[in-house]
């Protein structure tokens, strides 16, 4: 099974904070982990990995690794804490995981990769899937017939599912933020391989921003997957269940509502110890584009209120901020109604 619309996995920043934030204004889209490393849950606090909401469902695990073994007892794992799908990653081009043989480097090895899903899903027994998310290529080998015969072997190893970053990973001489935007992006091997292999389902990843960009791509293929635009525009996800996931109207949720769900969740956390700004660094663009939504992000990045203020005050703050801008505009705009040169009518970028 693939969902139509997902996040992407995304190091440091889709923790069980934001993934809880993102499920409130957004139902229907599964939601995948940080990158997880079969050594840390072999040898570390499982817990601290894998613990999470039930409200996050549907939920993926994502895990990194080389050793069909290890990934087969991480994929038990996943089964037995809940997640919904869990996932193999051969696109990380980052050099953390060029050291430890894995991410994009298995690129090389599709013999290696099929032997490991193979593995996986005889750990999970076909109760959940496993997928496998990758590059169209690494360094020079960029050719199609590359991707097809990566996919072709993996198949074998009964993988149903393959989200597709649309690029070359580069592995030497680009960072890994120069390797998400300089290798050109070629969503046309998407297409292709969804020719070539009709029974199985492809992901397109990579270069998705926009609602126009959902509305072209999904009836093309098996899915997409959405990444950085998400998480910097958490808004932008507002209208998925309905535009694209078959929801009612009623499933559109408010910004305030989710604001008030967030406090209450903050708080519990708090009270369990946790700084608030764990949480609240994931909500600062909940009003990005919004009047008086700069300001509001500002009082929540305030490091002076976040240790002085309660939860709740930290965000009567925000609002009062947001507000009063708000108010200010709107009087701007009483003030010079046809909206002159100094005074240009409001528009979403007014923040």
């Amino acid at each position: 099974m693939s969902f139509a619309i997902s996040v992407a996995p995304m190091l440091d920043w889709t923790d069980r904070h934001c993934r809880f934030f993102h499920r409130l204004i957004t139902r229907k889209t599964l939601l995948y982990t940080e990158m997880v490393t079969t050594g840390a849950l072999l040898f570390g606090d499982v817990a601290r990995h894998l613990d999470f909401s039930m409200q996050e469902h549907p939920i993926a695990l994502q895990l990194g690794g080389s050793e069909p073994a290890d990934l087969a007892r991480c994929a038990r794992l996943a089964l037995d804490w809940g997640y919904d799908e869990v996932n193999l990653n051969c696109g990380c081009p980052s050099p953390r995981v060029q050291r430890g043989a894995f991410g994009a480097c298995l690129m090389a090895e599709p013999a290696l990769v099929r032997d490991a899903i193979a593995a996986m899903r005889d750990a999970v027994s076909g109760a959940i899937p496993v997928t496998v998310k990758h590059r169209i290529g690494i360094d020079h080998e960029d050719s199609y017939a590359f991707v097809r015969d990566f996919v072709g072997t993996v198949a074998e190893g009964g993988c149903r599912t393959f989200i597709v970053h649309a690029r070359s990973a580069w592995l030497e001489g680009l960072s890994p933020k120069e390797n998400r935007e300089v290798p050109p992006l070629r969503p046309e091997f998407v297409l292709q391989l969804q020719r070539d292999f009709p029974d199985l389902s492809f992901v397109l990843n990579g270069g998705i921003k926009t609602d126009q960009q959902l509305r072209d791509w999904l009836p093309r293929v098996g899915g997409v997957m959405v990444g950085r635009s998400a998480y910097q525009d958490p808004w932008s996800m507002a209208h998925w269940d309905r535009d694209h996931l078959g929801q009612p109207q009623a499933s559109v949720p408010e910004r305030e509502d989710v604001e008030e769900q967030m406090i209450r969740y903050i708080s519990g956390w708090k009270d369990k110890g946790l700084h608030p700004q764990a949480i609240t660094r994931h909500m600062l663009n909940l009003w990005k584009g919004q009047p008086g939504g700069r300001l509001w992000r500002q009082v929540l990045s305030d490091s002076n209120r976040l240790a002085t203020l309660s939860v709740s005050e930290l965000f009567t703050a925000a609002r009062r901020a947001r507000l009063s801008a708000q108010a200010d505009d709107t009087a701007s705009l009483s003030a010079c109604p046809d909206g002159c040169a100094d005074h240009p009518p409001m528009t979403s970028d007014c923040a």
